[in-house]
């Protein structure tokens, strides 16, 4: 149990993770079954609950697409259906479309994306279906960007 408080309390952890870490540790299967149930029954470990935290972060703070969440998401162990919701969610508060203009912005500054050469515009689609945009969502967010979009949607 000290292990894995010690594991959850240097960060949240999906069940998967934290199975895998106290694995790692040497200890047998039936004894991180036993402490895995405890943490549940304490409500300290909850995979929604991680869910939400790790799709907020990487959604709002590193900018990610869904494509790239959702990957991250069942890395981790979290059921599609837990992200789809929890993805959603996060997504009425900070829409992916948002999140893509945020990112070429903070690449282009304030240029149109008319005025870049084509290799400058490769680079960025590549950049942005990098970080899990769907290519329709990048081609829309280029088109924007090619009418002279400023950033200012009224928020």
């Amino acid at each position: 149990m000290q292990k894995a408080f010690r594991l959850l309390a240097l960060r949240s952890r999906s069940e998967k993770e934290l199975r895998a870490g106290l694995r790692k540790k040497g200890f047998e299967e039936h004894v991180v079954d036993a402490v895995i149930g405890r943490l549940h029954e304490m409500d300290y470990l909850n995979d929604a609950s991680f869910a939400r935290g790790w799709v907020r972060t990487l959604a709002i703070n590193r900018l990610y697409g869904n494509r790239l969440i959702e990957t991250s998401l069942g890395e981790k162990g979290i059921p599609g259906s837990v992200a789809k919701q929890m993805l959603a969610e996060i997504r009425e508060e900070f829409p992916e479309a948002k999140a893509i203009r945020k990112l070429i912005e903070k690449k282009i500054g304030h240029r149109q994306i008319a005025y870049l050469d084509e290799r400058q515009k490769r680079s960025l689609w590549q950049s942005l279906a990098g970080k899990g945009f769907a290519p329709g969502l990048i081609f829309e967010a280029f088109k924007q960007f090619e009418e002279g979009f400023t950033g200012n949607d009224g928020e």
